[in-house]
């Protein structure tokens, strides 16, 4: 389930990444502020996952943590602490798209915008998860903050969840992560 939870909320963040016009070429960063699911705050969680997850790399060999930290570029995306890393090329930022309207899994069934404001509801399902709610974002120069507010319906039952998060912008120069568009052409063309 918490597997579940953070590719829900990078679906989520992803959704309302795509609908702004603030997406700029290079390396953005997202961060969980706030994840509440049925009433609980998921925050100590994720902590404690994060935490046995870096104490598992520290006892690793050095090779075996280069290993592992090639094996997660080369899928997109980049843990740094609680955050998560992706890149975003020149065409995903000239077409605004995101990790998520590359994959085409969730893209929001109504939009609304507002100046910096951008107000959009979502109603799908993807991975056997069903999403109903809402959602908004708000550009400030090279942040985006993120709001939603959803009832996800899974294997175990219905779950409320609040998530906040915050994305970014770092820079042009992705240190070494591939554009997430590139990796889910490959992806397609595996499958």
């Amino acid at each position: 389930m918490k597997k579940s939870i953070l590719v829900i909320s990078l679906i989520l963040s992803s959704a309302a990444f795509a609908q702004t016009n603030a997406l700029k070429p290079g390396l953005w960063e997202v961060k969980i502020v706030r994840q509440v699911m049925d009433g609980k705050d998921m925050g100590a969680q994720v902590a404690a996952a994060q935490a046995k997850m870096q104490e598992s790399m520290a006892r690793m060999s050095p090779q075996q943590r280069q290993q592992i930290e090639q094996m997660m570029k080369g899928s997109g995306v980049q843990r740094q602490g609680g955050a998560i890393r992706m890149c975003i090329s020149a065409e995903m930022a000239a077409k605004n798209e995101s990790w998520n309207a590359q994959q085409s899994q969730c893209p929001p069934t109504k939009v609304t915008h507002s100046g910096n404001k951008v107000i959009y509801e979502i109603n799908c399902t993807t991975d056997g998860h069903t999403m109903v709610g809402r959602g908004e974002s708000v550009v400030s120069g090279d942040k985006v903050t993120v709001h939603t507010d959803m009832t996800i319906t899974d294997a175990h039952g219905k779950h409320a969840m609040l998530n906040d998060s915050e994305m970014s912008y770092l820079g042009a120069d992705c240190k070494g992560l591939q554009p997430v568009d590139q990796i889910a052409r490959k992806m397609k063309a595996k499958h």
